[in-house]
């Protein structure tokens, strides 16, 4: 006995195709949504992580910046305090500078030589006098220069011939001088022998 099927068969298996299709759509839909959620939730977590670290760097910098500034106001405090001693220390050491001031002038002066002026202007120290001759003042300029520990850089200003007149109404020619040189501080005078000496020394 021959069976025919009349129900339509093909448009059954067409009907079953797009089924799959369309599962197989949605099942890679849901597959790639899944996807893009897992990679977003990692991105975020990344993200998150190092907004951490960055809000973490910057308290350190904030931290760092405070004690960079606490540094600098240290070191301006210690610098004030060093001004302060280094003051301290001139003035101790310039308390007794006119006294050397004059003993040194007094050794340095060359006979025939008489001073009028004498007047310190911090380390600048102005010398006005009166001498027989120009080799005395020379001699005078030489040893403020060479003998002496406590002037350096002597410095001729004004040399001009004068005449005095003496108590037998003789005339009698002289020269006015003014120089001026810088007086050195206690610890400088101090050395000023030991560099002169080395500076002196012929070399082997």
């Amino acid at each position: 006995m021959i069976r025919l099927n009349l129900l339509p068969h093909r448009e059954a298996a067409r009907k079953k195709k797009r089924e799959q299709f369309v599962a197989a759509v949605v099942l890679a839909a849901l597959v790639g949504v899944g996807i893009s959620l897992l990679a977003f939730s990692w991105y975020q977590s990344a993200i998150h992580k190092q907004r951490g670290i960055n809000a973490m760097l910057d308290a350190e910098i904030l931290t760092l910046d405070q004690q960079i500034k606490d540094i600098k106001g240290l070191e301006s405090q210690i610098e004030a305090l060093q001004a302060r001693q280094r003051t301290v220390e001139d003035v101790q050491s310039d308390r007794n500078q006119s006294v050397h001031l004059l003993s040194e002038l007094a050794q340095q002066l060359p006979p025939g030589v008489l001073l009028t002026k004498v007047a310190q202007t911090e380390q600048l120290v102005l010398v006005s006098g009166t001498a027989q001759s120009n080799e005395q003042v020379s001699e005078l300029l030489r040893n403020l220069a060479s003998g002496s520990t406590w002037f350096s850089k002597p410095e001729l200003l004004e040399s001009a011939a004068a005449t005095m007149a003496l108590p037998t109404k003789e005339q009698r020619a002289l020269f006015n001088f003014s120089l001026r040189a810088v007086l050195m501080r206690a610890p400088d005078a101090a050395s000023a022998p030991l560099n002169a000496a080395s500076a002196a020394k012929p070399d082997v």
